[in-house]
């Protein structure tokens, strides 16, 4: 972790970099997906992923990796859409086991 951090007015928060390795594939995957949702840059995708990860972490990893799979699965046309009370149906779940 490097500490070049810098505070551009007293507003915002003073940032911190972080290295972080990830294979080509999956920066490609995340490439993709914060084009997509119009995030604008990487770095502001990254750091809500990680805000939302850290503020719900009843939310386990399983179900990180069922949302990834759904989100594959929507991509390549073979999965549905389902609504919101089936995935909070899922995350209550997932927080009770």
């Amino acid at each position: 972790m490097s500490g070049a951090g810098t505070a551009p007015n007293d507003d915002e928060p003073e940032m911190t970099q972080v290295n972080l390795r990830i294979s080509k594939a999956f920066l490609e995957d995340i490439d993709g997906t914060w084009k997509e949702e119009g995030f604008n840059s990487r770095s502001e995708f990254l750091r809500y992923a990680i805000r939302d990860a850290v503020k719900h972490p009843a939310f386990t990893r399983e179900g990180w990796k069922q949302i990834a799979a759904s989100e594959h699965g929507l991509r390549l046309g073979d999965e549905e859409l389902v609504n919101r009370d089936e995935v909070v149906g899922a995350m209550d779940d997932d927080v009770d086991q």
